[in-house]
This record gives C-alpha cells, structure tokens and sequence, in this order.
C-alpha cells in the first residue's frame, strides 16, 4: 500500500488568472454545497449542474447562480468539450463510469470520497489522470479543516492516535456502513499524520440499525510503531468529531466539528515539571472559513497551476484499500 503523500497546502484563488469552466455532477446533500461554492468562487465559471433527477438539477442552477445561470442537465456526457474541471458528488457505485469517460476526455476531476468501490477502480483512473497529465483530486474534506491545517505544524512522529466520529442515524446512508461512509475519513487522516505503512490492525463492528456496520472500532499499527484507536458510529445521538494525539514533546487536541485546537507541552526551558504552571497550554485562533471552500479552492489551483493536489487520487485509493481491508477482517 503506497503512502507517498503530497504536503502542500491549499493555495490562494489568487492564483488562478483566468476563471475555470466547472460543472458539478449530482446535487444531494452534499453536492449542492459543492455547486453554491463554485457559483460563488472567484476562480470558477460554473456552466453545468448535471443531476439524474432533473427538477433537482434546475434547483440547485438556480440557487447556485451567481454570475450567470448554470445550465441543468440530466447526462454527464453533455459536458464533453464544453468544461474544464467538474466535481463528482454522485452515489459511490457511479463515481468510476462518471469519472472515466470525463478523464479521457481531458476533464479535471474532483471525485467525492469514498474514490471508488474497489482497488482496481482507483488505479484505472489514477494512471488514465496521469496519462493525460491533468488533475484528479479525492473528497478528503477533513484535510481542509481549519483545525487541522493549524494543528499539522505541531504534530511530530505522533506514538498514538486515537479519533472518534460519532453522531445520529441519517436513513440517507443505510446502504453503506461507517468504514466506507464516516471512518474512511479518518483512515486518510492518520496516513496524513502518521506518514507510514500500516503493518497490522483489528476491527469490530456491530450491525445494530440496518444491514450494514452501524458502529465500528479498529486498532490500526504502522511500521514506525505509532498505534491508532479509530471509532465510528452512526447510533449516537450528539455529533463528537475528535482527535488526540500523542508525541514525546506534545499533546494535540483536535475538535473536528467545533474547529478548535489544544496544544499541551513543556513550557520553554523547563526539563522537569513540578507543576501545571509549568505547562504551556497554546490554543491557536482558528479560522472560521468552511473547509469545503478550501477543498474547492485547492482543486482549483491545482487545475490553473498544473499540480498534484492535496489529497490526490493516490491518497483516495489508499483510504479505500484500508477501509476494505478492515471490513474483510471485521469481527461483528
């Protein structure tokens, strides 16, 4: 399982000289946010809002129009020739035949996690974007996280993990589990934060609601010897998105949902602590901005630049390879 990933971080739309052709292919929960954003980027040209359910599809063009009024479409193929970059906010099991054909056709691509279904999947597309030298960028919201991105300069050669993502029952998602839905986020996560092989890991799961693992925990090893403690469930009634972190010169406190960051360490020049006073406690002031937008805006940069992105395809495929692995080995 390669781990080689890219550091940069989100760059400023400043960047982007000339505004880029966008299209946004299905418009449920999540890829109406996509389409607003893009309808309001200074860096994007939104023409096309493309959804099998075309009332739905005339909605969101609509209420996405800001400089001109996108076009509603029920057919992806109607955008070959006529954008430069779209986004894949369709259902998991479409993202590869969407994809394909769009990549083939020379269009950028930002496809929504999980990346695909399957391994084989993934890497059709990954070596199809590298053939045609454009971008192909992965939905890995989390890595946009204001308090992630100030969080990352503090973490250094962490020894232990421990994220948990919790929240209520969405009937919206009952066809798919918690590995691929909500902890497959947090898989890309640790290999942002750990940047190591994984070696071993052990998974439980329990099907409680539906058909599918509704609450899921593994213990995830890596090759560098730090171990991660990994929760997700769906049957919880409050929403608890955190991360902890542990390392030899700090403890890292992350809340993903409240963007708020603590850093616990020694404070400057103390070699033993006698009592809490001599521990610095930093909470850096975190932004409010929406990470979705520097998702977006990473994406497109990395178009107007011609550079990997963020979380490129590598890191999708990844994500996806350990989420399967886990629920191949899951004990329920």
């Amino acid at each position: 399982m390669a781990q080689k990933h890219s550091d940069s971080s989100s760059s400023s739309s400043a960047n982007i000289k000339s505004r880029i052709k966008t299209a946004v292919i299905g418009v449920g929960s999540l890829g109406q946010h996509h389409a607003r954003i893009l309808g309001d980027h200074p860096g994007s040209e939104l023409k096309y809002i493309v959804d099998a359910d075309e009332k739905r599809a005339l909605k969101i063009a609509n209420a996405a129009a800001k400089n001109s009024l996108p076009i509603a479409l029920t057919d992806f193929t109607g955008l070959f020739g006529k954008i430069d970059a779209a986004v894949i906010s369709a259902p998991t099991q479409f993202h590869y035949d969407i994809a394909k054909p769009l990549l083939e056709n020379g269009i950028h691509c930002l496809v929504e996690k999980p990346f695909t279904l399957n391994i084989e999947e993934a890497q059709n597309l990954i070596e199809i974007a590298e053939k045609k030298n454009i971008v192909l960028q992965v939905g890995h919201v989390e890595r946009f996280n204001p308090a992630i991105i100030a969080a990352a300069p503090f973490v250094n050669n962490p020894r232990f993990i421990e994220i948990n993502r919790l929240g209520p029952y969405d009937p919206r998602t009952a066809h798919i589990g918690v590995v691929l839905d909500l902890m497959i986020h947090d898989l890309d996560m640790l290999f942002y934060l750990v940047k190591d092989k994984v070696i071993s890991f052990e998974a439980h799961g329990a099907k409680v609601i539906s058909q599918t693992e509704d609450i899921a925990k593994a213990r995830i090893k890596f090759a560098n010897g730090c171990v991660a403690d990994v929760s997700a469930s769906r049957i919880t009634l409050d929403k608890y998105r955190k991360i902890r972190i542990f390392q030899n010169d700090a403890y890292i406190s992350v809340d993903y949902a409240g963007k708020n960051l603590k850093i616990y360490q020694k404070k400057e020049g103390k070699d033993k602590i006698t009592s809490l006073f001599d521990i610095d406690v930093k909470k850096p002031k975190i932004p409010s901005a929406e990470p979705l937008f520097y998702e977006l805006d990473n994406f497109l940069n990395s178009v107007a630049e011609g550079k990997k992105p963020l979380v490129a395809g590598e890191q999708g495929r990844d994500a996806v390879e350990l989420a399967l692995q886990i629920l191949k080995n899951m004990v329920f």
